[in-house]
């Protein structure tokens, strides 16, 4: 039998067994995958790569068993290897990426309570990203390494190592500080993917952490991409840092013979009459007292950023309403004095309450002192003078 013949047989014999043996574990895990997510996964994810990994095996194999010599035999081989080394390093990859989805599907991130499941999704895919460019890099280098001729000059590129070295670090400094800042971030706590965030004066949230950028989708579904040595060298707010509850303000300007007490009650029906609200905070303060206006603050809590800022609306526009409806003498006026030498109209005075009301106090209620603590300085004792 000629040598051409007996090669191109012994391919199809070997590819045919490693076909054949690939999809009885592919049809094996396919039937694990109905109680096992795992095994569904892997059948799912490392049947290609698994495929050409075996069946390329194979070939190289029976080439180089059962085939004889026959024309361009080492280059085949030669190229068959090369293929093998690339396919395995995919089923690697493939390996990795099976391996991180089974982890993220133990701490899924759509919950109310994410913090640290956030904190493990970021830090697996970080590491997933690092390993695929490793595994890369490697392949790569094993590749050329089947080169006779790169390989003989191993010797002289291991001696100029350092020097290529030094000047690739300074070519790819900031590069290299982008990888170095994702790892940082990454496990540093500093942020997370979900987390909510301002930078650059944009709100939004931070959509996609890489080694070497940040996506944030602001709010208005714009994505800002910043590197992330922005986030190591530059200040910014993260609203989520160690929980997703934030207070937020509602800011309204009236007049001065507004009564106060009347909108406070409405502010309470406003918060506890809203699934929004997340029954910790709700407050409303005198905050300016200057010129012709007075400016009322409500302080309100919610659950999440979102929530804060649907509340703040609803919180703003009932109080607008309730002025509108039962104070409307109550609405910011200027005032001129047009004749000196009038007398002031009489005006009966107004009726004050007896206590303060809970709802005038931020500091207060049942975490009030546990927040007055935590914004306070050390007691200081300041001497009384004598009297002269």
């Amino acid at each position: 039998m000629p040598s051409t013949v007996k090669a191109l047989l012994a391919v199809v014999v070997a590819a045919g067994l490693a076909i054949a043996l690939v999809f009885v574990v592919h049809w094996v895990l396919g039937r694990l995958g109905r109680k096992s997510e795992l095994a569904a996964d892997l059948a799912r994810t490392a049947h290609k790569p698994f495929l050409v990994t075996m069946t390329l095996f194979a070939i190289q194999q029976a080439l180089r068993v059962a085939a004889g010599e026959f024309p361009g035999r080492e280059g085949v081989l030669h190229a068959l290897v090369i293929c093998f080394i690339a396919a395995f390093a995919w089923l690697v990859a493939a390996f990795v990426l099976v391996l991180e989805d089974a982890a993220l599907s133990h701490w899924r991130t759509d919950v109310p309570d994410n913090l640290k499941r956030r904190r493990l999704k970021t830090q697996v895919v970080m590491i997933r990203r690092l390993t695929v460019a490793t595994i890369v890099v490697l392949t790569l280098g094993v590749v050329l390494m089947t080169f006779p001729g790169i390989r003989a000059l191993g010797a002289s590129v291991l001696a100029s190592a350092g020097v290529v070295s030094v000047i690739a670090a300074l070519a790819a400094q900031s590069t290299l500080g982008n990888v170095f800042a994702g790892l940082q971030l990454a496990f540093s706590d500093a942020v997370r993917v979900d987390d909510v965030v301002v930078v650059e004066g944009e709100w939004g949230r931070i959509e996609e952490l890489t080694l070497t950028y940040v996506a944030v989708q602001i709010w208005d579904d714009r994505r800002l991409v910043l590197p992330t040595s922005y986030f190591t060298t530059k200040p910014f707010q993260n609203w989520t840092r160690s929980s997703s509850a934030v207070l937020g303000t509602a800011e309204v300007d009236v007049d001065w013979s507004t009564e106060i007490e009347p909108l406070r009650a409405e502010l309470r029906a406003t918060c506890e009459g809203s699934e929004l609200w997340d029954g910790r905070v709700c407050v409303l303060q005198v905050t300016q007292a200057t010129g012709g206006t007075v400016r009322l603050r409500a302080l309100v809590s919610a659950s999440d950023a979102p929530s804060l800022w649907d509340l703040r609306c609803l919180v703003r526009e009932r109080l607008v309403n309730f002025i509108w409806a039962h104070q409307r003498d109550a609405l910011p006026r200027y005032r001129a004095d047009l004749a000196s030498g009038l007398r002031p109209i009489a005006t009966p005075p107004r009726p004050v309450p007896r206590g303060d009301s809970d709802d005038s106090r931020f500091y207060s209620g049942e975490d009030g002192e546990e927040r007055h603590a935590a914004f306070a300085g050390p007691d200081e004792h300041v001497p009384v003078p004598a009297n002269r």
